[in-house]
């Protein structure tokens, strides 16, 4: 079976992965001509690192992140509300880490480079269509870097991992919007000291008034004990223009909303003002689609399940995806239409779930929950609003829907 990829991001790669693995061969197309360490950080939640684990990675990765120990959420007056241990610390088999998003892809890539081969990994194609016959596949590309035609490639199956922007799926749904409800984000990264544990994963506000979230990817810096803070900005406004993803963001577009967050265990003003890089993307994803499969063609990670960058779970769909993915065409017997619906059948309904739950009910919620009941006013006592048994709730709500609660990880 002739297998191709369309896209070289943590989906694409991770299912080549798994292919390999399952001694399938394929070949992967990826749009940038140089892949290099791009982005700011991202968390790796016990079932990514259950997938990465299984791939041989875990090792490298906790070499360059940092695990987790807690979750700790306050208010916008740096009250505390509600904090839960994470990953090992939790009782999971698997830690929680933080990770600059580069240095997992540059990982990923360069596992696949040394198990798949230089020559099963293209770069600087982009991907412009696909054709599909009884006989195979025909996929379409251009030279990213010179804009000019690349010769067609034939499959027996093509798996679309190009992203949220996903050229494969605009065929399929050549109508389709993205979702944008008003709330625009900024990412950035500061050199900063240790906050709280060091290994402390931080929600702070709500965005309807302002939301930050904030933790460690790399540890000592320097030899003055700095780690690299990852941080993420986020508000909600009516009639607000969405933000774009092809530049910088500047801080003077949101500083403002957090002058006043000096808290006695830290100035977020000041960590927003001494950020090294600032990133802005829109928050949006895309309602659920009722197939992902069409004939030779499916659709993976982003590309099939667009989803709001909450809960850290976008990369953790995408490597079940891969993997599960992988088992069905392994078991398809050179059967991959077959192999491509029955993935579609296990991880379409599953991912729209997440997909609604992070517009809905996302982790942030019990902050969102406890400005409602507060009037968006600080309070006297937490747990004169409400307990910390309903707010435990709220939290493994979101982890079963997500599917990394405590048994569900050893279930399997």
């Amino acid at each position: 079976m002739k297998i191709a990829i369309v896209g070289g991001g943590i989906g694409g790669l991770s299912l080549a992965l798994a292919l390999h693995q399952r001694g399938l061969a394929c070949d992967v197309y990826e749009t940038v001509p140089e892949v290099k360490e791009l982005g700011v950080g991202i968390t790796l939640l016990p079932h990514a690192m259950r997938e990465l684990a299984a791939l041989g990675l875990q090792a490298p990765i906790e070499a360059v992140g940092i695990e987790n120990e807690e979750s700790v959420f306050f208010n916008r007056f740096g009250q505390f509300i509600y904090k839960e241990p994470r990953g090992r610390h939790a009782g999971y088999d698997l830690p929680e880490i933080g990770i600059p998003r580069g240095k997992l892809h540059r990982l990923l890539y360069e596992a696949a480079l040394e198990r798949l081969g230089a020559a099963a990994i293209h770069t600087d194609h982009r991907c412009t269509g696909v054709d599909q016959d009884d006989s195979g596949a025909a996929v379409h590309f251009m030279q990213t870097s010179s804009g000019t035609a690349l010769p067609g490639v034939r499959a027996d199956v093509v798996i679309a991992c190009d992203g949220v922007n996903s050229a494969v799926r605009r065929q399929f749904y050549p109508d389709e919007k993205l979702a944008f409800a008003g709330i625009n984000t900024w990412r950035g990264v500061t050199r900063h000291q240790p906050i709280l544990t060091g290994k402390s994963y931080m929600r702070i506000g709500a965005i309807d008034t302002g939301k930050m979230v904030i933790y460690p990817i790399v540890d000592q810096l320097d030899g003055e004990g700095h780690q690299l803070i990852n941080w993420v900005a986020e508000i909600q406004q009516s009639n607000a223009a969405m933000n774009d993803w092809n530049r910088e963001g500047d801080r003077k577009d949101f500083l403002d909303i957090f002058k006043d967050w000096r808290f006695p265990w830290l100035d977020v003003a000041a960590l927003i003002a001494n950020a090294e890089q600032i990133l802005e993307y829109p928050m949006v994803d895309k309602d659920p689609v009722p197939q992902w499969t069409f004939g030779r063609v499916t659709l993976l990670g982003d590309a099939a399940h667009p989803m709001y960058p909450r809960g850290s779970n976008g990369s953790a769909q995408a490597l079940i995806d891969g993997r599960t993915l992988a088992e069905q065409l392994a078991a398809a017997g050179g059967d991959g239409r077959a192999a491509l619906l029955a993935y579609e059948k296990l991880r379409l309904a599953p991912t729209a779930n997440i997909v609604l739950t992070n517009r809905s009910v996302p982790p942030d919620f019990i902050n969102i929950k406890v400005d409602e009941l507060s009037g968006g006013k600080p309070f006297a006592n937490i747990d004169d609003l409400i307990s910390q048994q309903a707010l435990r709730e709220i939290s493994d709500h979101y982890k079963k829907v997500a599917g990394f609660s405590l048994e569900a990880a050893r279930a399997g």
